[in-house]
């Protein structure tokens, strides 16, 4: 673990990472569970793709981490474009996060070129316990996982199922203490806390979409980030608007689209928050049903959307209000 000073020539360098840690760390907390304390001078340096990832990250490590997500709250994990003070903030890690599946695969080349040493950690890959969905496109294409998911094309957003959420803590907390052995007592412990607020939170969003009539259980997303989501909770998805984010569809695909909304009786149609609802408004339009349009998924938010805990149950108070009572 680099804890030590670093050399006066690179000064330069550590002062560009640090104002990028300024613009992108997750602090946690918000309104949903305790606020994550501020990290220590000495805490272990962790850089993650997402903020959901960041989050989770620090909900687990509290003060003895320092969170960096490369992709900025609101931003775009599929799209985005690295820069150079990215390779910096990576040189400078501890342990690198990511999701993997391909959802961020271009991470890993980035350690690479970095020329860092740091650990690398994908949460989604190999779960035990986990019942991989199919994508129908690849969200980095070209990836391959390196045991066998990339040939599959599996739908790499885990997380919108808090079961998991809660695995993904616990490979964290693995990580953790690996990269920092004295310290791993508490990340076990901050782990344990958090497993059970997130327990809780998996037993609330069940509670809240049972109070959903079974008829109106039926959405359209915008592309297939809820799956797992709707599989865990409930939900049917009828249909997406996309196949991966930058692929808009064809007159001929919305008009499909439309008439499978029509002849299931889906209700709503849902699409994210960092994306432009124009093609969500226009099938929605075309089959007369709510539009749904600030649901997150790989991005965190502004405050109750700033933890992983509130990005959760504000997608649940969403969904509960666009159908509870849907027409």
């Amino acid at each position: 673990m680099n804890r030590g000073m670093h050399p006066v020539t690179r000064l330069g360098l550590i002062v560009g990472a640090a104002a990028l840690v300024a613009a992108c760390s997750t602090s946690g907390g918000g309104s949903s569970g305790p606020p994550v304390p501020s990290p220590e001078p000495d805490a272990l340096r962790v850089v993650a793709t997402t903020t959901v990832l960041a989050d989770l990250i620090a909900q687990v490590g509290g003060a003895r981490v320092s969170v960096v997500s490369l992709v900025p709250k609101g931003g775009e994990v599929h799209t985005f474009d690295p820069s150079p003070s990215d390779v910096v903030t990576i040189a400078e890690a501890d342990l690198v996060v990511l999701n993997g599946l391909g959802l961020d695969d271009w991470l890993g080349r980035l350690v690479t070129d970095a020329g860092s040493s740091a650990p690398i950690v994908e949460l989604g890959e190999g779960l035990d316990g986990v019942e991989y969905l199919e994508s129908g496109a690849h969200d980095d294409e070209g990836s391959d996982s390196g045991d066998g998911h990339a040939d599959e094309a599996v739908n790499p957003h885990l997380w919108l199922d808090v079961a998991h959420a809660r695995r993904y803590a616990s490979r964290i907390a693995d990580a953790l203490a690996d990269a920092d052995p004295a310290d791993a007592a508490a990340y076990r412990a901050g782990l344990v806390d958090y497993d059970g607020r997130l327990a809780a939170l998996d037993e609330e969003i069940r509670s809240a979409i049972a109070s959903i009539p079974q008829a109106n259980r039926r959405i359209v997303s915008f592309h297939e980030a809820f799956g797992y989501f709707a599989a865990a909770y409930g939900l049917e998805i009828v249909g997406v608007i996309v196949d991966a984010p930058g692929q808009d569809p064809s007159a001929g695909e919305i008009a499909a689209l439309v008439e499978a909304i029509r002849s299931s009786g889906a209700k709503a149609v849902f699409t994210e928050a960092q994306f432009s609802p124009d093609l969500a408004e226009t099938v929605a339009a075309e089959a007369r049903v709510t539009v749904v349009r600030d649901i997150y998924n790989d991005s965190l938010g502004e405050p109750p959307v700033d933890t992983y805990e509130g990005m959760m149950r504000w997608n649940t108070e969403r969904t509960v209000a666009a159908l509870e009572a849907a027409r």
